[in-house]
């Protein structure tokens, strides 16, 4: 079973994340930022994660730490639920059309974590959300997952499909690349041995 729970706890916020790799897109997610949980719920819907977010944040100052904190926490689960990495498929990409709105993700799961973010926004906020903490979520969840992770948006004109799509495409993207190889179902898929 790869299922993984991770709880962070700062005096900023109390995380807590639970992540079924092999579940059927089943989710529960709260964070205080309704943005938020609308990427996030697109993570599990397209992804077929179950996932479990809960987050108590300081948003009397600001969404920052609340979405930095569960990120991190989010990418500690995806790591810990791939334990070894034995059998995954290792890579992933997606491109997502969503309207006027081309996003495309790729990504290793390398163990080693990198981002290349090719995104703008015309617009500082979508909801209470800043538009700069996108970039702090894939880089937050890479770090922590051990992820090399691509992300860019050729084109597109409206803020909220931009978001969405990248999120879409980051779920398809590590769909894919969780899957157990059916040709190599124990094997790590690095000629190093390991991939953590």
């Amino acid at each position: 079973m790869r299922i993984a729970t991770v709880t962070r706890k700062t005096s900023e916020t109390d995380v807590t994340v639970s992540v079924n790799l092999d579940g059927t897109g089943q989710r529960e997610i709260s964070t205080g930022v309704g943005f938020y949980d609308h990427m996030l719920d697109q993570l599990a819907r397209h992804g077929l994660f179950d996932l479990q977010v809960k987050t108590v944040g300081d948003l009397h100052i600001d969404a920052h730490h609340t979405v930095e904190d569960t990120a991190i926490a989010l990418g500690e689960a995806f790591r810990k639920a791939l334990g070894d990495r034995a059998g995954i498929t290792r890579y992933g990409h997606a491109q997502v059309p969503m309207d006027e709105t081309l996003a495309r993700v790729s990504l290793d799961i390398s163990g080693r974590a990198f981002l290349v973010w090719k995104v703008a926004f015309t617009q500082p906020r979508l909801g209470e959300m800043d538009t700069e903490l996108f970039w702090h979520v894939f880089h937050s969840f890479a770090q922590a997952a051990g992820i090399t992770l691509h992300a860019e948006v050729p084109y597109g004109q409206n803020n909220h499909h931009i978001a969405e799509g990248l999120f879409k495409a980051l779920a398809r993207a590590l769909r894919q690349a969780v899957e157990i190889d059916p040709r190599q179902p124990g094997a790590i898929p690095s000629t190093k041995g390991t991939l953590v």
